[in-house]
């Protein structure tokens, strides 16, 4: 009996980041007003994390509505179409609902309703592990472009009564647009995790969250530049090279001792942080969007991404900046 084979599919060369954008909630929280609640100050808060202030969601802010307006931004960056869209991915830890996901209805509002899409969950490493998933989709031929979108809620999970995280976290939403390329403008992920770890950072059922914030600061400090390391020499790059390097906005400090051991001292570094806070799986391209509109990277430059929390998840992969300057939000 004959065996019918499948007919193979290929895909692009490459994948490229060609769109960037951004939301930031209307509310500013600044970090004395909240350190007073424990009685610290403000000062005290900027040694510990660097934050001065983050951003705050109101009722009308959903995860969704922030994540599609972050789309959006990036689709107008981009100068394509929503109807080009072939995939939407959503990475969030934050979701209050499980069911629907949120990537089918951030696709029809921004005008990609027939577009494929699904929801993933790496916590803060998120955007890295979700822009890979997009590269080897379009790399594999599955998709021609896709949307990934990074969009978090962290004030709904946070315990007001809990110093370590109310000082910490805020609330907002990044997204990319990644489209097929003759050359690759993406490369390799190299990612992991470390689920022997996963107390450090956790919400119980029903609760609200809990982190070990100086475990996980050592974790950082110490586990992450040599993933960071490796993406680079994966991408066939020396640190010296890197034109940006935007690790996920935990906090100061722990961006500030990854840049010192990644060596690359010419390289702008993403500090976001400072007035938005640890936005988890918004981070990164929040933090690229603010780099391009502000003049910090150069456009088609090289970037370093790395994103690392709650699981332990990481993931890091080098890519070419858009070459477009987007609008600032």
């Amino acid at each position: 009996m004959a065996v019918n084979a499948l007919r193979r599919t290929t895909g692009a060369a490459g994948a490229q980041l060609v769109g960037v954008g951004a939301y930031r909630p209307d509310l500013a929280v600044d970090s004395a007003g909240i350190a007073d609640r424990f009685g610290r100050t403000g000062e005290w808060v900027r040694e510990r994390t660097g934050i001065v202030s983050r951003r705050f969601a109101d009722e009308s802010e959903s995860i969704e509505v922030m994540g599609a307006a972050a789309a959006s931004r990036a689709l107008d960056h981009s100068g394509l179409p929503a109807a080009d869209v072939d995939l939407v991915i959503v990475a969030t830890c934050s979701a209050r609902s499980p069911i629907p996901g949120l990537a089918a209805g951030i696709a029809d509002a921004v005008g990609a309703g027939r577009a494929a899409g699904f929801d993933l969950n790496a916590a803060c490493a998120g955007f890295c592990y979700a822009l890979g998933v997009a590269a080897d989709t379009v790399r594999a031929g599955s998709a021609r472009t896709v949307l990934v979108v990074g969009a978090e809620r962290m004030s709904a999970w946070v315990d007001p009564t809990d110093l370590g995280t109310s000082i910490i976290f805020g609330d907002g939403a990044g997204a990319a647009v990644v489209t097929a390329a003759d050359e690759p403008g993406i490369g390799p992920v190299v990612w992991g995790s470390d689920g022997s770890a996963a107390d450090l950072i956790h919400i119980p059922d029903g609760g609200l969250m809990h982190m070990a914030g100086q475990s996980v600061f050592r974790w950082a400090t110490t586990e992450i530049h040599p993933i960071a390391l490796q993406a680079c020499e994966r991408a066939g790059i020396r640190p010296a090279d890197l034109s940006a390097i935007v690790p996920h906005q935990a906090n100061l400090r722990i961006i500030n001792a990854l840049a010192a051991k990644i060596g690359a001292p010419d390289a702008a570094v993403a500090r976001d942080v400072v007035d938005a806070g640890n936005t988890s799986a918004a981070s990164i391209p929040m933090a690229i969007d603010r780099m391009l509109a502000e003049g910090q990277a150069d456009p088609g430059g090289l970037a370093l991404l790395v994103g690392f929390g709650a699981g332990l998840t990481y993931a890091a992969q080098v890519v070419r900046l858009p070459l477009r300057v987007p609008a600032p939000v």
